[in-house]
């Protein structure tokens, strides 16, 4: 079988966009995990954090499904959502679209560069939710706002919630981003365990200052990644619960794949949004042919690099000496 796909990538979170909206594939959810288990696997001539799955839709302009490197599904996924966004947008000739995702259905558009003139995109993130069930995380407890979890950590203060996807969140000093510990707890919560029976994605974050933020994520059914886009936005809103931040100010959020801006809006005590807004910069389009029966068996028949990735590496640049000389690393 012969398949088009596009390398791309948001923030450094590259994935391979597969496009069902507009060729004649029929994939099963079998051929979508084995497809993942194949292609993202870093020791080939390929390899990704995921694949982008674009197919139609009865709600929205089109369908995003998300299959992680390990064959896992997520809900939802922010750098993806900016790069189908982007393909969306350019296929049915828009500015601004919906998409369809497991858990809603959320706002693109194009916007205005954050750095030079890299492609960019603003995609909304929700809904966003605190009840514990919903990640799930089991403690005993109905929600968790910085506070201290004995069974994870004696130190750590954690903030859980889910934008869909679930996330653990805690502010850490720069000693952290030299320890072992975010390993060690990263791995713990997403292995055999009773309180998170799914994993979750763990976010460390230093408060750079007003307006600044730096995130390092372990993703769940990924490891740490270069960045994670709902974890920013995740991160971004539980700076405003705790005052780093202000509702309704841009954000810029350092990773080590670049850096994005995140918006967050407090509708009322119970209910918030969040804006992402970051680059969507594609790598390469390739046309590969696999055996969906034995999907490892890949021959790359045809491959055609991008140039966008040079100015996007001069955002890399930038945002990796900004994030050397304020951690002191």
């Amino acid at each position: 079988m012969n398949i088009k796909l596009i390398k791309s990538h948001g923030s450094g979170n590259d994935f391979f966009i597969i496009d069902e909206l507009s060729n004649n594939y029929h994939f099963t959810d079998t051929d979508r995990k084995q497809l993942a288990l194949a292609l993202c696997n870093r020791n080939t001539a390929l390899g990704a954090d995921g694949i982008l799955f674009v197919s139609a839709s009865d709600v929205a302009d089109a369908q995003m499904r998300v299959f992680n490197a390990d064959g896992s599904e997520a809900s939802m996924c922010g750098n993806g959502l900016r790069c189908v966004g982007r393909y969306v947008c350019d296929l049915l000739e828009k500015d601004d679209i919906i998409v369809e995702t497991k858990k809603a259905n959320l706002y693109v558009k194009k916007a205005e560069p954050i750095f030079g003139e890299i492609p960019t995109y603003r995609v909304e993130i929700s809904p966003v939710l605190f009840e514990l069930e919903k990640l799930p995380m089991n403690i005993g407890k109905q929600v968790l706002i910085n506070e201290q979890v004995p069974e994870l950590d004696s130190d750590l203060t954690f903030t859980a919630v889910a934008v869909p996807n679930p996330h653990l969140i805690t502010f850490v000093d720069n000693d952290m981003f030299k320890s072992s510990k975010q390993k060690t707890l990263s791995e713990y919560v997403n292995g055999p365990n009773d309180i998170f029976p799914d994993g979750v994605n763990v976010s460390f974050v230093k408060f750079l200052k007003k307006g600044e933020l730096y995130v390092r994520t372990f993703e769940r059914g990924v490891g740490f990644t270069n960045a994670c886009g709902t974890a920013m936005s995740a991160s971004s809103l539980v700076s405003c619960l705790l005052a780093f931040n202000d509702y309704e100010e841009a954000i810029d959020v350092y990773n080590n794949g670049g850096k994005v801006r995140c918006l967050v809006h407090k509708q009322d005590d119970k209910h918030y949004g969040i804006d992402l807004i970051g680059n969507a910069t594609y790598l390469y389009d390739a046309t590969i042919t696999i055996e969906l029966n034995n999907p490892t068996r890949v021959t790359i028949n045809e491959k055609n690099e991008y140039s966008e990735q040079d100015q996007y590496a001069q955002l890399e640049t930038f945002a990796s000496k900004y994030i050397e000389k304020e951690l002191s690393i």
